[in-house]
């Protein structure tokens, strides 16, 4: 990063609100974790979040910079038609605003939307069957899990409403020939439900090449909700989030920027 652009980045914390920013250093934050974990794609790949308040703007990012170099500053804001709302001399990736804006426009409850193309995701949605039952970590995915066809790279306005309404109420959605994509509240809940996510995807291609395959049990399905709350004792994400907080500063400081 040139001396021209770090002191253009430098202007942003002035200009945003608190709320704002900590949302900055938040998304910053996912980026910079999706990377340490190994799901990120060079920088073809996006993680973006709403601003509170009235007006459809978000946060997504600098289109040419590598996930572990994300920072606060440099998140780029824009509204729903892809105008920056604050100066960035970087742009922003046509098929990740696609994508994203419209999942925006129709989840008011999301705060967070974060999309891969992690080698064991992508392999998971070239399979017919899908996500199998074949893992702790599985009946949680599938009990909020959607689906959405290969329509080529999303970079068409058209492809908007059947992403919509493919998702529809669900926070995770497998996209065919593609890859994966959770929503949250908050940050938080979605890495960790791109965490859960990946790993039964990991988890079925490793099974898949040994033996036959035990399924678990349809009942076990039933109310994983309230088990989820018990395991992560009311917290949700923020259970994990601080501790990964910590990681963060001890293996890639500098987010907060």
């Amino acid at each position: 990063m040139n001396a021209t652009t770090q002191a253009e980045l430098s202007e942003v914390r002035r200009l945003v609100s608190d709320e704002e920013w900590q949302l900055r250093v938040d998304l910053a934050a996912c980026y910079r974790l999706v990377a340490l974990y190994g799901w990120s794609d060079l920088v073809f790949t996006h993680i973006s979040a709403r601003i509170p308040g009235p007006d459809h703007h978000f946060l997504i990012n600098p289109y040419g910079m590598m996930f572990d170099e994300i920072t606060a500053s440099s998140l780029v804001k824009v509204d729903m038609d892809c105008n920056k709302l604050i100066d960035s001399p970087y742009p922003v990736n046509p098929a990740g605003f696609v994508i994203h804006s419209c999942i925006h426009e129709a989840r008011e409850d999301v705060q967070c939307v974060l999309h891969t193309h992690s080698r064991a995701g992508v392999a998971v949605s070239a399979q017919k069957c899908g996500v199998l039952p074949i893992s702790q970590q599985s009946t949680f995915v599938l009990a909020s899990l959607a689906y959405h066809s290969y329509e080529g790279v999303a970079v068409r306005d058209d492809e908007k409403p059947r992403l919509q309404q493919d998702l529809g109420r669900n926070n995770y959605m497998l996209l065919r020939n593609h890859g994966l994509l959770t929503v949250g509240k908050t940050v938080a809940d979605a890495f960790l439900h791109m965490y859960t996510f990946e790993n039964a995807c990991r988890i079925q291609i490793d099974a898949q090449a040994g033996g036959e395959l035990v399924q678990v049990d349809p009942r076990i399905m039933d109310g994983i909700s309230q088990v989820m709350k018990k395991v992560t004792t009311g917290q949700g994400a923020n259970i994990a989030w601080p501790a990964l907080l910590r990681k963060l500063d001890r293996e890639s400081p500098g987010y907060k920027d």
